[in-house]
Formats: structure tokens, sequence, C-alpha cells
């Protein structure tokens, strides 16, 4: 732990420059379990120069060379993956069996996607009319990471800078400092050259600013709320940067009545409560059809009041508390502002849950017969908070799925599979699944309109890190 007070710059962890530091702190306990430093612009300034540095022989690798590096990453990962899903426990207070089988597991999964891209990548091209295309390493890379999903997103954003030869300086989130620190080791123990990548800490208005206006930085890939990306891309606008962002979403999931109620209602509520409702892509908009509202929604009643809040150190299949105060305040007041607007509170409502009162949960929280119109149907929430919203047919289940600022992920589930083609290809959304499907590691990830821009995973991922060069007149 002693690392988080210093930053990861030209392979080797270095004192910051500046001074200022902040508490880390154990969400479930509300207790303070680390200090991380926060860096300044002199730090940042330190880090891409050594990005910048490493990138001149970085960049010049062999795709095979970089393929072996990858290999040996995912042979360190194996070995710290406990370290990482005990961190994210502590850190962010994922439950230990959920922060080992989704949250650490990325770590591998991502990794392992992106190693069959790699070999699939053609980085040299010929061309029908005698020219040659080359994809080549954009630069150096900043990246910006969010606290809900850590090793996640640092996996989706580190790994393919690593593997098509750019170099990089991340930021991850400043709350959740201990699983980064965990990958900046990993990365240093598979052998990475010294300037490769690099780790600052610190907030977003001054590390994550720096980095985005930063003229030797030539990329940033950034997730987190939509308010913050926009910043960002103001930031990197002065040096005319490529910019990715992972944004927000505020996801639809239409139950037609020709699906199996119980099996798919009952999913679809355990669905929006994972992670805690921390995820950017959870389905927070349940769209029901009429004809099946009312049978539909006592099974929503029943899985909301089935869904158990409980220790993160303990297995099982129980919620754990939001990651802050912050974040709990937000959330205790949009389900004020659901009561307020006259939706019908069917599960949950104001306050901790009975036995939990030291660390930050609280009550899985559904509305019934809200309207899309109501900000709790049109904000992010980004607690484990559900709205329910009745439907006439098919026509209408399309547009108040389509009738939000975000794009990013949807669900439907429906026994037809003819309408299931017909309605995914008129839903707005970057990924549609389908009856319970699940994204699959290597495919591409990422939003319509201010859901972001971009994709994340597989050869789509790699591709966002690289430039394009053509050559002409070669014999």
């Amino acid at each position: 732990m002693e690392n988080l007070q210093k930053f990861y710059i030209n392979g080797q962890w270095a004192a910051p420059i500046s001074t200022a530091t902040l508490p880390v702190l154990n969400p479930a306990m509300n207790e303070q379990i680390g200090t991380v430093s926060m860096g300044n612009s002199h730090d940042v300034d330190k880090a891409v120069a050594s990005a910048k540095a490493a990138f001149a022989s970085y960049s010049q690798t062999s795709k095979a060379d970089r393929l072996v590096l990858l290999k040996q990453l995912k042979e360190e990962s194996e070995k710290r993956f406990e370290d990482m899903a005990q961190a994210m426990r502590m850190e962010m207070g994922a439950p230990i069996t959920m922060a080992r089988d989704a949250q650490a597991d990325a770590a591998l999964g991502h990794l392992q996607g992106f190693i069959e891209s790699l070999e699939e990548l053609h980085e040299r091209i010929d061309l029908p009319n005698g020219d040659v295309m080359l994809r080549e390493a954009i630069g150096v890379c900043g990246l910006i990471t969010p606290w809900n999903w850590p090793i996640n997103q640092i996996a989706l954003k580190v790994i393919p800078a690593l593997a098509t030869g750019c170099t990089c300086v991340l930021k991850p989130s400043e709350h959740t400092p201990v699983s980064a620190m965990i990958y900046a080791e990993i990365i240093h123990s598979a052998g990475y050259p010294a300037g490769v990548f690099n780790l600052v800490n610190g907030d977003g208005s001054t590390v994550g600013s720096c980095l985005a206006r930063h003229q030797d930085i030539q990329m940033m890939s950034f997730t987190g709320s939509t308010r913050a990306g926009k910043a960002v891309t103001h930031d990197a606008a002065e040096t005319v940067k490529r910019v990715t962002l992972e944004l927000g979403g505020k996801s639809p999931n239409i139950i037609f009545a020709d699906c199996d109620l119980e099996a798919k209602v009952t999913a679809s509520v355990q669905e929006c409560m994972f992670n805690t409702g921390q995820s950017c892509d959870a389905p927070t908009r349940l769209l029901i059809e009429r004809s099946c509202y009312d049978e539909a929604l006592k099974i929503v009643k029943a899985a909301g009041e089935a869904v158990e809040v409980g220790d993160p150190e303990k297995e099982g299949g129980h919620l754990g508390p939001l990651f802050d105060e912050i974040q709990f305040d937000r959330v205790q007041n949009m389900i004020s502002v659901g009561i307020d607007e006259g939706a019908n509170l069917l599960v949950g409502g104001l306050g901790k849950p009975e036995g939990h009162e030291k660390g930050w949960f609280v009550k899985p929280t559904i509305f019934a017969d809200v309207s899309n119109n109501q900000r709790i149907a049109q904000e992010e929430i980004f607690g484990p908070v559900l709205v329910v919203i009745p439907f006439e047919d098919e026509a209408d289940a399309i547009r108040i799925a389509n009738d939000t600022p975000y794009g990013l992920a949807a669900y439907l589930q429906t026994g037809n599979s003819d309408r299931a083609d017909r309605v995914a290809k008129q839903l707005r959304a970057g990924a549609v699944h389908i009856n319970g499907g699940a994204i699959n590691y290597g495919t591409p990830f990422g939003g319509y309109l201010q859901s972001g821009n971009g994709r994340e995973g597989g050869m789509m991922g790699l591709e966002d890190y690289l430039e394009t060069k053509t050559l002409h007149g070669l014999f």
C-alpha cells in the first residue's frame, strides 16, 4: 500500500512533486484504508515526457514482440487475480463473489480478447491499386478511468495501448487507486520497457484536464459521466487530439407479453441491481407491455423484495454499498424526486437497509407506473433504482425506448425471434441484449448519442489506438 503515495513513472515508483493527498475509504465500513497522493501539472509533465521518450522505440516493436509481452501480462494477471478482487472489495464495496466473477475477471477476459484481435490485425495492407496502407500506433495516450468498474476500464484502455505500440499515462479514479496500483505492479512484473506505461493519481479537474490539454498527448480515452466527457473533449480541442468517450446511459429493457414473464422479469430486476446499480449500461427503465403489466408488476415486486444487501466480505449474490457518501446522497435525492413526482413506490425507498447503518448502503428501490418524461426516467441515477413504464404495442415500446439522450445499451425480452430482430434494428443503442444475452469479451462496447463515441474491446478497440499511413510509389 506504500505505492499509493507514489506514482509509477518511467518504470519505477517515484515520489510525487505534488504534496496533496486524499484518504481512501472502505464504503462498507466508512473507514479509511489508505492515503493516495494527488498529482499536479508537473507530475503530469513528468509522466508524459517519460511516455514520449519511450514511444520512439516501443512504437517500432514488432507485433510478435508485443504479443509475447501481452501473454506475459496475462501470466502476471493470473498471479494477482485475488489481489485485484480484494482491492475492489475494499475500495468500492464490490461483494467478493462478484469482485472475482466479474470485476477481476475482466482483467483476464479483455486481455485474451485483445490478444486474439492483435493476432488477426493486419498492420500492412496491399491495396488493389498498388498503394500500401499501414496501421501504426497513434502516439502517447492519456487514459482516464472510473471507480465503478476499475479494472474492467483500465484493461479496456491500457491493454489496447500496449498492444498497438502506443505508450500511455493512466489516471485512474482517485477513489479506487488500490486496484490501479496493483495493475501497475502487474505491468512492471510483465517486463514492459520503462516509460511505456505510467500512472499518475489525481482528480479530473487537475490531472485529467492536464492530460487532455497536453500537447504531447495524441489521444484521450475517457470513461465517466457525460458532463465530464464534455469537459475532456473541450480541453482536448485546442491540440486537435483524438478523443474516445464511454459515458452515461439510461438503458431501456422491453418486456413483451410473449416472453417467459416469471424468468425474464425476475432476471431483468436482478440485472438492474447488479453492481448496486453502478453500471453505465444497467437496464434501469423496465418497459412492460400493457396486456401483461399487472401480472408482471407482481413479479417485479417479488424480485425486488428478494434482492439482498450484505457485507462485501461475505460470499454470495447480495449487493454491496454505494461507493461513497456523495453517491449515496445523489441516489437518496433521486428517490425523493421519484416520490415527489408521484411515482408508485413499489419496493424500497429512502434511508439505509436495516442492519447496515454504518456504510453507504441503500435500499434496492423500484418505482412503478412511471411516465418516461419524469426525471427518474430520464436522468442517470447510478444506484439500485428501477423505474417501470407501461407501453401499448411494439411501436410504442420503441418510441419510449429511444426517448432518451443516451444510447449505450438496450434490452428486450420476447419469445418471437422475428420480433427480436425487428425491434433490435430500431433501437438506438450500441448494444442490444436479447433474452438475457450478455456481451462477450472481444466484442466492441460503446454507445450512440450522449453515451459517447468510439468502441472498446476486440478489434475495434485496437483500431481506436491506430493511425493510418499510406505509401505510394513502392517497388
